[in-house]
């Protein structure tokens, strides 16, 4: 087995996130350094409150440190409350956590950790890009202490998810997307061009509740709300696994095909938010996932939830 890769998970738990930190926190080649949080599907109180009760239903110690609240410079826009529900999971009421967040906030904590290990860790950032942004602000020095940053965001040759334009993490904070984008370190962003592939049904979650009873159980409750929205915006039963695949994409790129370009961002007008691929020279080259083998990720994701390492 390879060595585990260490990673900060950047969230805004969100469904899809539970479904991506229950699978990095079963999956042995995940070293699951902490949870950063981020304004998105939920207020960032609301995101921190749930990565807490996550990592504690777990049964694991990863620490949480809360992050931004609102985007750099653009008006916050509504929390999606009709895709993952008013609290972000759905109709799932998971105990209140014990434990507190970190005394560092999410820029600060990142910051420490990849200067520690320099060159080790990823960045998996699967909301809006603020914290990475405040953190290159901070400390230029990330860029080359991040090993490598794993973008869930964008949407290259696909229709926007929240505009015609624009998928939403992006266009949440276009300013901070543009930032990191244009900064100096390896970045791969995995978008609705693959993500919107790479689907869940609800039989693949029978048998996670069946190895994890808590666990699992909980993602199969949280999920429902999530597949109705699939059904009335899609008209599909299931699921887009957005966040999931990023973070398969963390872990082993195997599954996706990637094409080096710089990336845009639009920061006003009706296209807000929106990504395309830039002329050669026009900044550092992204690696733009633009095709994938859904079978092969949905699977690599399912592995270590039907595993049974779980409560």
């Amino acid at each position: 087995m390879p060595d585990a890769r260490p990673v900060i998970l950047d969230t805004d738990p969100g469904i899809d996130d539970a479904m991506a930190i229950l699978f990095a926190l079963a999956d042995p080649e995940v070293e699951l350094l902490a949870l950063t949080t981020i304004f998105g599907n939920v207020p960032v109180g609301k995101a921190t409150r749930n990565a807490l009760q996550l990592v504690e239903m777990a049964g694991a110690e990863t620490p949480v440190a809360q992050g931004a609240a609102a985007p750099l410079q653009r008006e916050p826009a509504p929390h999606p409350d009709f895709v993952h529900g008013p609290e972000g999971f759905g109709d799932a009421q998971p105990p209140a956590p014990s434990r507190k967040p970190d005394t560092r906030d999410a820029a600060q904590l990142m910051i420490d950790m990849t200067a520690a290990r320099p060159g080790e860790i990823t960045i998996a950032a699967v909301g809006p890009l603020t914290n990475l942004a405040l953190a290159l602000d901070r400390d230029p020095a990330i860029a080359k202490n991040a090993g490598r940053v794993i973008v869930m965001g964008g949407a290259v040759r696909q229709r926007g998810n929240v505009t015609p334009h624009a998928e939403a993490n992006i266009w949440q904070d276009p300013h901070a997307a543009a930032r990191v984008f244009a900064a100096d370190w390896p970045v791969a962003l995995v978008g609705l061009d693959v993500t919107e592939r790479v689907r869940c049904s609800r039989e693949d979650l029978v048998p996670m509740a069946e190895a994890s009873p808590s666990c699992g159980g909980f993602l199969a409750e949280a999920a429902e709300f999530y597949f109705s929205f699939h059904q009335r915006s899609q008209g599909f039963d299931g699921c887009f696994l957005h966040d999931p695949a990023a973070l398969v994409a963390a872990v082993d790129m195997d599954g996706f095909q990637t094409i080096p370009a710089p990336l845009s961002v639009a920061l006003e007008g009706e296209e807000i938010g929106r990504t395309r691929m830039a002329p050669e020279g026009d900044g550092p080259a992204v690696d733009i996932c633009l095709a994938v083998d859904p079978d092969a990720v949905r699977q690599r994701w399912l592995a270590p939830l039907w595993s049974g390492r779980l409560p």
